[in-house]
């Protein structure tokens, strides 16, 4: 395939596509749009930052362009895992549907009930939501999924990671069965794969890289880092993180930076302002207006550095950024290659560099192994001080050798030494403070008389 006219799609969803100013599909797309297209159940398996979002928006836009929504019964249905991703989502049916009437409703956390009520109450063509939000409004019977014509699965495998796989299946369970399926995930863990022996039907098999690598343009690199004492350790590193930015210079036009936990997210986006760098954290703690606000403004430019959990992980569409930081070693392989992927997307060179201490080189290992290539060491860019020194050992002298006038000198100066200090040797004990050379004088005529007396003797006396 080498152009979107090729496809099958229809006329006005094309013309959205050229305004977009998009011009050859994606392999994912080329493979996954004419059977879904055709009605079919579809299974594509392709790595983050390949055009996965538009490889089931486009033939659903052509598909629901025919027919009316109903109240609270929507007709279809497209679940995410993250809020960033459902929005993204959303954006892409607004791009490309413009020139086709088609009605949406974006069911996420940290959004009023009340507003989303009103939206699904008029009808909606097109349902985006997360699983728990969406389960949340089934429950209060403010939804009915008995109309839903198409279902779409995106990164399942990141709905594995969150534990939302019992959500899935219940949703699935309240669709009709004669739906059609649309399932994308980057990996293909046994979890995953029972799902779709499932819950899809013969469904076309489009799989466009090998599972769990990362794309050739992302230039690798790791730092192994070891702090010099444990309580300095974190603010070290820390100070390579900087140093790792600083050194790339005008080439970081902007970059995510990822740690495992949120509170190093906070810590090192706190830091790095410290020093003078525009950076935000964002994680799942954060308000959702706030997450919005800072994804805008590094979409925008605005902001450099987007300190982020793995929250951020997953299929955000921010095409240009040029570099990712892994400040932590993920503690799950997969996890590497997702992250990496948002640096180098739709054929642009990107660079992701990882700072790796001892405690993460089982973790680190595990990369290697998944993505089957050494990950090239750089050197620590933070100079560590010149080492001190080290003090000349002393001479050993040879013991000197005593001479028989020599002896008697020497005892005799220890002697009254010791006699000078009240009789007490330097640190032993009463006893031991004796002159050896000294005779040990017994009770003789000072002992008591009642000690030489007999038991009868003493009791009669």
């Amino acid at each position: 395939m080498t152009d979107f006219s090729e496809l099958g799609l229809s006329p006005k969803v094309l013309r959205a596509v050229t305004e977009a100013g998009y011009e050859k599909p994606t392999p994912i797309q080329a493979g996954a749009i004419p059977p879904a297209l055709e009605g079919k159940d579809v299974l594509g398996i392709a790595q983050t930052g390949t055009g996965k979002t538009a490889s089931f928006t486009l033939p659903m836009i052509c598909k629901l362009a025919r027919g009316r929504a109903r109240a609270r019964m929507p007709r279809s249905l497209v679940l995410c895992p993250t809020r960033e991703l459902a929005a993204q989502v959303a954006e892409n049916f607004d791009t490309y549907s413009k020139h086709v009437k088609l009605t949406k409703a974006l069911l996420i956390g940290g959004v009023s009930f009340k507003e989303q009520d009103v939206l699904i109450d008029k009808g909606v063509d097109v349902l985006i939501a997360t699983p728990g939000r969406l389960l949340d409004h089934f429950e209060r019977g403010k939804l009915l999924l008995t109309g839903i014509e198409i279902m779409v699965v995106d990164e399942a495998d990141r709905m594995l990671d969150m534990g939302f796989i019992p959500d899935i299946e219940r949703i699935f369970s309240l669709t009709p069965f004669t739906r059609q399926t649309l399932f994308f995930s980057a990996t293909m863990a046994p979890e995953i794969e029972r799902i779709t022996n499932t819950f899809l039907s013969a469904p076309a098999r489009v799989e466009v890289a090998r599972q769990a690598t990362a794309s050739e343009t992302i230039e690798q690199g790791v730092v192994m880092f070891k702090g010099s004492r444990r309580d300095r350790a974190a603010s070290e590193k820390r100070a390579v993180l900087r140093a790792l930015i600083e050194a790339e210079g005008e080439k970081c036009t902007n970059a995510i930076i990822f740690c495992n936990r949120k509170v190093d997210v906070d810590i090192v986006a706190k830091s790095l302002k410290k020093y003078g760098l525009n950076a935000e954290p964002i994680h799942g703690d954060l308000d959702q207006s706030q997450r919005t606000r800072t994804l805008d403004a590094f979409r925008n430019g605005d902001l450099k550095l987007l300190v982020a959990s793995d929250v951020a992980a997953r299929g955000l569409d921010i095409p240009s950024v040029s570099h990712v930081f892994n400040y932590d070693v993920p503690s799950h392989s997969e996890d590497y290659v997702h992250r990496i992927g948002r640096t180098g997307r739709a054929g642009r060179d990107g660079k992701a560099v990882m700072i790796c201490a001892p405690s993460d080189e089982k973790n680190f290992a595990a990369i290697e192994k998944l993505i089957d290539k050494e990950i090239p060491r750089i050197e620590n860019p933070v100079k560590s001080r010149a080492p001190e020194p080290k003090a000349e050992a002393p001479v050993e002298k040879a013991p000197e050798v005593q001479t028989a006038e020599e002896k008697p000198e020497r005892s005799s100066r220890s002697s009254s030494s010791r006699r000078s200090r009240g009789g007490k040797s330097g640190g032993g004990s009463g006893g031991q403070s004796r002159q050896r050379d000294e005779a040990v004088v017994g009770m003789g005529d000072h002992m008591p008389q009642f000690i030489a007396m007999s038991f009868e003797e003493r009791r009669a006396s």
